[in-house]
């Protein structure tokens, strides 16, 4: 990327971007980070050789694409600090990772004429293996959604929505879907640690069984889920037997009520901030 990059704000989803954009070309010198701890900017320079300040209206000046990358408990101060101080916010394209804020509320925040993209990234993106949601109303150019796509695939994939209200259904199914796989792994672990495997057995066991499975899910694109289920379920088998547990049990009901809960909760913080 050739774009000039600022970060206000330099937590472990900013430091994912930044190793994912140098990974991917983008050099060093064209990325900036502010985040008033020292001890963290420092930490992004001395891994990454970035440009690190304190001060983000510096930040700002410095970029062409500013990712908003602070908790949205705070996004209106950190926004009002630089905004008061009158920063030239005129032709930069602001990209928030933040959940909760809606493009009209960031807008009411750094000003109505500014452009914004709001994404949706979860916490594979450590990894390089995110998934990452994005909404950009009509003021929002192609260049700059290409932009705003190109930073975020340096963490994984990206899926955009045509309304933003569908932001919501991206953390229902991705955004907080981290947390349904490990709670399901975890489940089995403490089961297997009753059969008699010790903790690291158990773990091993279970995180091998779910990567080995993931991995079989990207090597067959062309195959439903519901068919590589299929194949592994022989009529009468320990498998089929485990399933109609699972089936007994309403799992897929469960799943849906999660999903909903997850919307619901999404559309109450979209409130508070």
């Amino acid at each position: 990327m050739t774009a000039k990059i600022a970060f206000i704000g330099g937590g472990n989803m900013a430091k994912a971007l930044i190793g994912g954009l140098i990974n991917n070309g983008t050099s060093a010198n064209r990325i900036t980070v502010a985040d008033p701890s020292f001890e963290q900017t420092e930490a992004l320079r001395e891994e990454f050789g970035v440009k690190v300040t304190a001060y983000n209206a510096y930040a700002i000046l410095a970029s062409d694409v500013v990712v908003l990358a602070v908790k949205p408990q705070i996004m209106a101060d950190v926004c009002k600090g630089f905004v008061d101080a009158g920063t030239n916010l005129h032709g930069r394209l602001f990209i928030s990772i933040a959940a909760g804020i809606s493009v009209a509320r960031l807008k009411e925040m750094l000003g109505n004429e500014t452009q914004v993209v709001r994404t949706m990234p979860n916490t594979p993106a450590l990894v390089g293996q995110g998934m990452t949601g994005l909404y950009a109303p009509e003021d929002v150019t192609e260049q700059q959604r290409e932009l705003a796509d190109s930073l975020m695939q340096a963490v994984g994939k990206t899926c955009w929505v045509e309304q933003e209200h569908e932001i919501n259904h991206i953390i229902a199914a991705a955004g907080s879907a981290p947390a349904y796989f490990f709670l399901f792994m975890e489940a089995m672990q403490k089961q297997a640690e009753k059969l008699g495997f010790t903790p690291e057995q158990a773990r091993e066991v279970v995180q091998q069984a779910a990567l080995g499975s993931t991995q079989l899910v990207a090597a067959n694109p062309d195959l439903d889920l519901a068919t590589l289920r299929a194949n592994v379920t022989s009529k009468g088998g320990t498998t089929a037997e485990a399933i109609r547990v699972f089936q007994e049990q309403q799992l897929e009901q469960i799943v849906a009520n999660a999903m909903d809960a997850a919307i619901a909760r999404a559309l109450e913080m979209e409130s508070l901030f």
